[in-house]
Protein backbone atom coordinates (compact mmCIF):
# COMPACT_ATOMS: atom_id res chain seq x y z
CA UNK A 1 0.00 0.00 0.00
CA UNK A 2 1.32 3.44 -0.96
CA UNK A 3 2.23 5.69 1.93
CA UNK A 4 0.58 9.11 1.88
CA UNK A 5 2.62 12.08 3.10
CA UNK A 6 0.36 14.46 4.99
CA UNK A 7 1.12 18.18 4.58
CA UNK A 8 1.46 20.63 7.43
CA UNK A 9 -0.31 24.00 7.40
CA UNK A 10 2.45 25.55 5.25
CA UNK A 11 2.13 22.85 2.60
CA UNK A 12 -1.57 23.31 1.88
CA UNK A 13 -3.63 26.05 0.23
CA UNK A 14 -5.71 26.90 3.30
CA UNK A 15 -7.97 29.34 1.44
CA UNK A 16 -8.93 26.57 -0.97
CA UNK A 17 -9.35 24.12 1.92
CA UNK A 18 -11.64 26.55 3.76
CA UNK A 19 -13.71 27.08 0.61
CA UNK A 20 -14.22 23.31 0.28
CA UNK A 21 -14.68 22.50 3.97
CA UNK A 22 -18.04 21.80 5.56
CA UNK A 23 -16.60 20.36 8.82
CA UNK A 24 -13.37 20.78 10.78
CA UNK A 25 -12.33 17.79 12.91
CA UNK A 26 -9.52 17.68 15.45
CA UNK A 27 -7.55 15.02 17.26
CA UNK A 28 -7.16 15.94 20.96
CA UNK A 29 -3.94 14.83 22.70
CA UNK A 30 -0.89 16.71 21.41
CA UNK A 31 -3.11 18.45 18.86
CA UNK A 32 -5.50 20.63 20.88
CA UNK A 33 -3.86 20.01 24.26
CA UNK A 34 -0.97 18.22 25.88
CA UNK A 35 -1.71 14.66 26.96
CA UNK A 36 -4.51 14.59 29.57
CA UNK A 37 -4.19 18.36 30.14
CA UNK A 38 -6.93 20.95 29.48
CA UNK A 39 -6.73 23.07 26.36
CA UNK A 40 -5.19 26.47 26.94
CA UNK A 41 -7.61 29.42 27.29
CA UNK A 42 -6.32 30.62 23.91
CA UNK A 43 -7.24 27.30 22.30
CA UNK A 44 -10.60 27.35 24.04
CA UNK A 45 -11.34 30.70 22.41
CA UNK A 46 -10.27 29.46 18.96
CA UNK A 47 -12.39 26.30 19.12
CA UNK A 48 -15.36 28.29 20.45
CA UNK A 49 -15.05 30.73 17.54
CA UNK A 50 -14.80 27.90 15.03
CA UNK A 51 -18.10 26.43 16.29
CA UNK A 52 -19.80 29.69 15.28
CA UNK A 53 -18.47 29.32 11.73
CA UNK A 54 -18.63 25.60 10.92
CA UNK A 55 -19.42 22.23 12.52
CA UNK A 56 -16.46 21.12 14.66
CA UNK A 57 -15.71 17.52 15.66
CA UNK A 58 -13.35 16.14 18.29
CA UNK A 59 -12.12 12.67 17.28
CA UNK A 60 -9.87 11.20 19.93
CA UNK A 61 -8.66 7.92 21.38
CA UNK A 62 -9.50 9.33 24.81
CA UNK A 63 -12.70 8.85 26.77
CA UNK A 64 -15.67 11.24 26.93
CA UNK A 65 -14.56 12.20 30.45
CA UNK A 66 -11.25 13.45 29.00
CA UNK A 67 -13.04 15.46 26.29
CA UNK A 68 -15.14 16.97 29.07
CA UNK A 69 -12.14 18.04 31.16
CA UNK A 70 -9.79 18.92 28.30
CA UNK A 71 -12.15 20.59 25.83
CA UNK A 72 -15.67 21.29 27.09
CA UNK A 73 -14.50 22.90 30.33
CA UNK A 74 -12.39 25.37 28.33
CA UNK A 75 -15.04 26.58 25.87
CA UNK A 76 -16.24 30.16 26.12
CA UNK A 77 -19.86 31.17 26.69
CA UNK A 78 -20.37 32.06 23.03
CA UNK A 79 -19.43 28.58 21.75
CA UNK A 80 -22.21 26.99 19.69
CA UNK A 81 -22.43 23.58 21.35
CA UNK A 82 -25.07 22.42 18.86
CA UNK A 83 -22.32 22.69 16.25
CA UNK A 84 -19.94 20.45 18.22
CA UNK A 85 -19.62 16.71 17.55
CA UNK A 86 -17.78 14.54 20.08
CA UNK A 87 -16.31 11.21 18.97
CA UNK A 88 -14.27 9.67 21.83
CA UNK A 89 -12.49 6.30 21.86
CA UNK A 90 -11.44 6.74 18.21
CA UNK A 91 -14.99 7.29 17.02
CA UNK A 92 -16.44 4.16 18.63
CA UNK A 93 -18.80 6.51 20.53
CA UNK A 94 -20.61 9.68 19.45
CA UNK A 95 -22.14 12.49 21.53
CA UNK A 96 -24.30 15.50 20.60
CA UNK A 97 -25.59 18.46 22.61
CA UNK A 98 -29.26 17.98 23.50
CA UNK A 99 -29.82 21.57 24.58
CA UNK A 100 -29.08 20.85 28.23
CA UNK A 101 -26.59 17.96 28.25
CA UNK A 102 -24.39 15.73 26.09
CA UNK A 103 -26.30 12.72 24.75
CA UNK A 104 -24.61 9.54 23.56
CA UNK A 105 -25.94 8.71 20.10
CA UNK A 106 -24.15 5.36 19.68
CA UNK A 107 -21.53 3.08 21.22
CA UNK A 108 -19.78 0.14 19.53
CA UNK A 109 -18.51 -1.85 22.52
CA UNK A 110 -16.12 -4.79 22.24
CA UNK A 111 -17.35 -8.12 23.61
CA UNK A 112 -16.24 -9.12 27.10
CA UNK A 113 -13.98 -12.00 25.95
CA UNK A 114 -12.02 -9.75 23.59
CA UNK A 115 -11.65 -7.06 26.22
CA UNK A 116 -10.35 -9.54 28.80
CA UNK A 117 -7.94 -11.18 26.36
CA UNK A 118 -6.63 -7.87 25.03
CA UNK A 119 -5.92 -6.61 28.55
CA UNK A 120 -3.91 -9.75 29.29
CA UNK A 121 -2.02 -9.55 25.97
CA UNK A 122 -1.10 -5.88 26.43
CA UNK A 123 0.49 -6.58 29.81
CA UNK A 124 2.21 -9.76 28.59
CA UNK A 125 3.78 -8.13 25.55
CA UNK A 126 4.70 -4.98 27.48
CA UNK A 127 6.54 -7.12 30.02
CA UNK A 128 8.26 -9.13 27.27
CA UNK A 129 9.41 -5.91 25.60
CA UNK A 130 10.64 -4.41 28.86
CA UNK A 131 8.22 -1.47 28.84
CA UNK A 132 5.84 -2.51 31.63
CA UNK A 133 5.90 0.10 34.42
CA UNK A 134 5.87 -1.43 37.91
CA UNK A 135 5.12 1.88 39.63
CA UNK A 136 2.86 3.82 37.25
CA UNK A 137 0.99 7.05 37.77
CA UNK A 138 -2.50 5.53 37.75
CA UNK A 139 -3.74 2.58 35.69
CA UNK A 140 -1.63 1.34 32.79
CA UNK A 141 -4.59 -0.33 31.07
CA UNK A 142 -8.06 1.18 30.88
CA UNK A 143 -11.18 -0.65 29.70
CA UNK A 144 -13.32 1.98 28.00
CA UNK A 145 -15.92 -0.51 26.79
CA UNK A 146 -15.55 0.28 23.11
CA UNK A 147 -11.76 0.53 23.37
CA UNK A 148 -8.91 -0.82 25.50
CA UNK A 149 -6.14 1.73 26.02
CA UNK A 150 -2.61 0.98 27.24
CA UNK A 151 -0.76 3.92 28.83
CA UNK A 152 2.86 2.92 29.41
CA UNK A 153 3.50 5.16 32.42
CA UNK A 154 -0.07 5.27 33.73
CA UNK A 155 -2.99 7.55 32.91
CA UNK A 156 -1.83 10.35 35.22
CA UNK A 157 1.88 10.38 34.42
CA UNK A 158 3.56 13.82 34.28
CA UNK A 159 3.41 15.30 30.81
CA UNK A 160 7.19 15.75 30.56
CA UNK A 161 7.71 12.05 31.37
CA UNK A 162 5.15 11.04 28.73
CA UNK A 163 6.64 13.19 26.00
CA UNK A 164 10.17 11.94 26.70
CA UNK A 165 9.25 8.25 26.90
CA UNK A 166 8.95 7.39 23.20
CA UNK A 167 9.81 10.41 21.03
CA UNK A 168 10.20 8.37 17.84
CA UNK A 169 7.10 6.20 18.54
CA UNK A 170 9.18 3.00 18.23
CA UNK A 171 8.09 1.49 21.56
CA UNK A 172 4.37 2.07 20.94
CA UNK A 173 4.60 0.82 17.38
CA UNK A 174 6.40 -2.36 18.45
CA UNK A 175 3.78 -3.12 21.12
CA UNK A 176 0.90 -2.38 18.73
CA UNK A 177 2.41 -4.70 16.13
CA UNK A 178 2.77 -7.56 18.63
CA UNK A 179 -0.78 -7.20 19.97
CA UNK A 180 -2.15 -6.83 16.45
CA UNK A 181 -0.68 -10.21 15.49
CA UNK A 182 -2.59 -11.80 18.40
CA UNK A 183 -5.91 -10.18 17.42
CA UNK A 184 -6.14 -9.89 13.62
CA UNK A 185 -9.89 -9.27 13.90
CA UNK A 186 -9.32 -6.11 15.98
CA UNK A 187 -7.83 -2.71 15.16
CA UNK A 188 -4.65 -1.90 17.10
CA UNK A 189 -3.11 1.56 16.75
CA UNK A 190 -0.31 3.53 18.33
CA UNK A 191 -2.06 6.46 19.98
CA UNK A 192 -0.85 9.38 22.11
CA UNK A 193 2.52 9.96 23.76
CA UNK A 194 2.56 6.62 25.61
CA UNK A 195 -0.59 4.85 24.45
CA UNK A 196 -1.78 1.97 22.31
CA UNK A 197 -5.52 1.73 21.49
CA UNK A 198 -7.42 -1.47 20.63
CA UNK A 199 -10.97 -1.45 19.24
CA UNK A 200 -13.15 -3.37 16.82
CA UNK A 201 -11.66 -3.59 13.34
CA UNK A 202 -13.24 -1.17 10.94
CA UNK A 203 -14.26 1.19 13.75
CA UNK A 204 -11.40 3.66 13.89
CA UNK A 205 -10.87 7.29 12.92
CA UNK A 206 -11.60 6.45 9.27
CA UNK A 207 -14.96 5.07 10.41
CA UNK A 208 -15.44 8.19 12.52
CA UNK A 209 -14.98 10.66 9.67
CA UNK A 210 -17.12 8.58 7.28
CA UNK A 211 -19.87 8.39 9.88
CA UNK A 212 -19.57 12.11 10.57
CA UNK A 213 -19.89 12.89 6.86
CA UNK A 214 -23.04 10.77 6.65
CA UNK A 215 -24.58 12.30 9.77
CA UNK A 216 -23.93 15.83 8.49
CA UNK A 217 -24.97 15.04 4.92
CA UNK A 218 -21.63 15.97 3.40
CA UNK A 219 -18.64 14.23 1.83
CA UNK A 220 -15.50 12.97 3.58
CA UNK A 221 -13.47 15.11 1.18
CA UNK A 222 -15.11 18.20 2.66
CA UNK A 223 -13.89 17.46 6.20
CA UNK A 224 -10.68 19.12 7.34
CA UNK A 225 -8.98 16.72 9.74
CA UNK A 226 -6.19 18.00 12.00
CA UNK A 227 -3.89 15.65 13.95
CA UNK A 228 -0.33 15.09 15.13
CA UNK A 229 -0.05 11.32 14.48
CA UNK A 230 -0.21 11.33 10.69
CA UNK A 231 2.51 8.71 10.21
CA UNK A 232 1.32 5.33 8.85
CA UNK A 233 1.49 3.78 12.34
CA UNK A 234 -0.39 6.65 13.98
CA UNK A 235 -4.07 6.65 14.93
CA UNK A 236 -4.76 9.84 12.91
CA UNK A 237 -3.52 8.29 9.67
CA UNK A 238 -6.74 6.31 8.95
CA UNK A 239 -8.70 9.58 8.94
CA UNK A 240 -6.28 10.99 6.39
CA UNK A 241 -6.46 7.87 4.24
CA UNK A 242 -10.27 8.01 4.31
CA UNK A 243 -10.01 11.06 2.06
CA UNK A 244 -10.26 14.04 4.39
CA UNK A 245 -8.41 17.31 3.86
CA UNK A 246 -5.74 16.16 6.30
CA UNK A 247 -3.37 18.60 7.99
CA UNK A 248 -0.45 17.49 10.17
CA UNK A 249 0.47 19.57 13.23
CA UNK A 250 3.45 19.35 15.56
CA UNK A 251 1.59 20.24 18.76
CA UNK A 252 -0.95 22.63 20.30
CA UNK A 253 1.10 25.76 19.52
CA UNK A 254 1.12 24.79 15.85
CA UNK A 255 -2.62 24.08 16.02
CA UNK A 256 -3.24 27.56 17.44
CA UNK A 257 -1.59 29.10 14.39
CA UNK A 258 -3.58 26.81 12.12
CA UNK A 259 -6.84 27.73 13.90
CA UNK A 260 -6.14 31.42 13.33
CA UNK A 261 -5.68 30.73 9.62
CA UNK A 262 -8.85 28.60 9.48
CA UNK A 263 -10.91 31.24 11.28
CA UNK A 264 -9.67 33.90 8.87
CA UNK A 265 -10.31 31.72 5.82
CA UNK A 266 -13.74 30.55 6.92
CA UNK A 267 -14.76 34.12 7.82
CA UNK A 268 -13.69 35.36 4.36
CA UNK A 269 -15.58 32.50 2.76
CA UNK A 270 -18.71 33.28 4.78
CA UNK A 271 -18.43 36.95 3.82
CA UNK A 272 -18.15 36.05 0.15
CA UNK A 273 -21.26 33.85 0.42
CA UNK A 274 -23.46 36.57 1.93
Amino acid sequence: MAVRTIPDRTGLDLDEACARARVVAFDLDNTLARSKKPMSPEMGRRISTLTTLIPVAIVTGGSFALIDSQVLAMLTDDADRTNLHLMPTSGTRYYRWSGSDWHREYAHDMNSDDRRNVIAALERHAREQGIWCEHPWGDCIEDRGSQITFSALGQRAPIERKEAWDPDNAKKNRLAEAVGRDFPHLAVHSGGSTSVDVSQRGIDKAYAVRTLASLLDTQVGRIIYVGDRMDPDGNDYPAAMAGTIAIRVSGPEDTLRLCDALIAGLSRNAGATI
